[in-house]
């Protein structure tokens, strides 16, 4: 049962990770609005695919709930009903959380996958949480972390919510990216504690220097991802206001922190082949120091595609991907530094 509550947790991991490339993909089309409302799209649970099934039509039967376009205005069906032969406003009331009312059927199922992704890992990380439950009489807070990241899940949607009713806030997608990273965190501890449960756990070599330098890389990432952000707010407004058939006129002007951005690039490469060198050195073990440094390289290469060659499709969803995955390797090997030790370097 301990190693099922194990591949349940790598289960869920992978499925927060598909969230991240899933959000990735629904801000590189422009899709965050593709459902307008939160957590059913234009009051349906399976979202429409024709504008006609978003359209008031005469003796037509409307569920509770269900969503109109008219006068470029959502509206909401009061109560399940049935049109006459005209229509009557008294049967709608309008929707008032924003006024976004506009169909594209691509950003609307390209939003839908994205929530359908996120339900998944809910239920994933709730199956996670019962499972601890096993743990009980050897590692009780496994069972308080499991449910904490049952929370972290509810807290989530939540914010997925928040961002929808605020038309996309830039501030409010980059808490929503954040707390994805707190919950691939959170699910990797979990993970690493019960492998020490259940003896599978690879004990590395030791080393003070290796380990202050694992922390000192994590730290640098963690402020790259916040420069990050702030450059991808910019682009965000640079590409609501020029369209995206405009692309090449994005990074026209970049903020100051674009720069920074870039140039602090090279302190992450550095720590890290820094780490890799002295991973292969001493022979510490750590076989995921190459990940990183093959993680380091499509990120940067990615960086650079979409400055000279404007935008290319997918580089911004690999450039997001490649530094949640750079996060989460990074914070797996801190956890694994701080195991009991076999041998100890000088």
């Amino acid at each position: 049962m301990k190693f099922n509550f194990q591949k349940i947790t790598k289960t869920a991991l992978i499925l927060v990770y598909l969230v991240i490339v899933a959000g990735a993909l629904v801000r590189m089309t422009g899709s965050g609005m593709g459902c307008p409302d939160w957590p059913r799209c234009f009051g349906y649970y399976i979202p429409p695919t024709d504008i006609k099934e978003l359209m008031w039509s005469p003796n037509h039967e409307f569920s509770k709930g269900q969503v109109i376009i008219q006068d470029e205005k959502l509206w909401v069906a009061k109560e399940t009903f049935t049109t006459t032969d005209t229509y009557n406003p008294e049967n709608w009331e309008v929707y008032t959380k924003h006024d976004y009312a506009e169909f594209n059927p691509v950003h609307t199922w390209v939003e839908y996958i994205n929530r359908l992704t996120g339900a998944l890992a809910g239920l994933a990380v709730l199956a996670m949480a019962f499972a601890s439950l096993r743990f009980r009489k050897t590692k009780s807070s496994l069972i308080l972390l499991s449910w904490f990241a049952v929370f972290l899940m509810g807290f989530q949607a939540w914010l997925g919510k928040t961002v929808v009713d605020s038309v996309l806030n830039p501030i409010k997608i980059t808490i929503h990216m954040v707390a994805a990273l707190v919950i691939v965190a959170v699910i990797l501890y979990i993970l690493d504690k019960s492998k020490e449960l259940t003896h599978t756990a690879v004990t590395l070599k030791k080393d003070k220097l290796f380990k202050t330098l694992l922390v000192a890389s994590l730290a640098i990432t963690l402020i790259q991802v916040v420069l990050g952000t702030e450059v991808r707010q910019f682009v965000d407004e640079r590409i609501k206001m020029l369209g995206y058939e405009n692309m090449h006129l994005v990074m026209d002007s970049p903020i100051i922190n674009f720069y920074i951005h870039r140039t602090f690039s090279f302190v992450v490469f550095g720590v890290n082949l820094w780490l890799y060198l002295r991973n292969r050195k001493l022979n510490l073990g750590y076989a995921k120091t190459t990940w990183v440094m093959y993680l380091l390289i499509l990120e940067i290469a990615s960086g650079i595609a979409m400055y000279y060659f404007d935008f290319p499709f997918g580089m911004q969803t690999t450039h997001i991907v490649a530094a949640s995955v750079l996060f989460g390797i990074q914070y797996y090997m801190i956890l694994e530094s701080g195991r009991k030790a076999q041998q100890h370097l000088a």
